[in-house]
C-alpha cells in the first residue's frame, strides 16, 4: 500500500473514530465503506481498507489505548483534550502498538500532519509530545 493510501487511510479513520467518540454504540469499522460512498469522500478502497483495520484496532485496544494516552498526558485528563486531539492520540497509539511494521517516525510525523490539519495550533505539538512519551512507555525506539 503506498504512502498516500496509507495517509488518506488515517484521515478518514480520524473521521471514523471522531464519530465514534460522539457515538460508542456504532459500528464506525463496518461503516466506512458505506460512508465514503454516502458523503461522496474520495477515500479509495485500500485506504478504507487500512481506516477499518485502523479503527477495529483502536476500539478492540481502547482501555490500553486510553491508559497510555493517561499516563502519558501530564496534567490532561482524557476527557479535557479536543476531541480531535484525543482520536489522534488513539490511532498514534493504536499504530505504535498495533502495528509495529510502521517506523515510529512515520506514526509520529503522519499523527502531527493530521493535527495540523484537523486541530488548532497548538496540537501539533501536544500529539508529538505524548505520543513520544507512549513510544517510550511501550519500548519503541528511533530505530523502530
Amino acid at each position: 500500500m503506498s504512502s498516500g493510501n496509507r495517509r488518506s487511510g488515517r484521515a478518514y479513520a480520524l473521521q471514523l473514530l471522531y464519530a465514534r467518540d460522539g457515538d460508542a454504540s456504532g459500528n464506525v469499522a463496518n461503516d466506512a465503506a458505506s460512508w465514503a460512498s454516502e458523503f461522496e469522500l474520495e477515500v479509495d478502497p485500500q485506504a478504507q481498507q487500512f481506516a477499518r483495520d485502523l479503527v477495529a484496532a483502536a476500539v478492540e485496544r481502547s482501555a490500553e489505548i486510553d491508559q497510555l494516552i493517561i499516563s502519558a498526558s501530564k496534567n490532561w485528563r482524557l476527557d479535557r483534550m479536543s476531541r480531535v486531539d484525543r482520536n489522534i492520540l488513539r490511532l498514534g497509539t493504536c499504530e505504535l502498538t498495533a502495528f509495529k511494521d510502521v517506523p515510529l517516525k512515520v506514526v509520529i510525523n503522519e499523527a502531527v500532519e493530521l493535527a495540523k490539519r484537523f486541530g488548532t495550533a497548538e496540537s501539533s505539538a501536544f500529539v508529538n509530545g505524548v505520543l513520544d512519551r507512549i513510544a517510550t512507555a511501550v519500548g519503541r525506539g528511533p530505530e523502530d
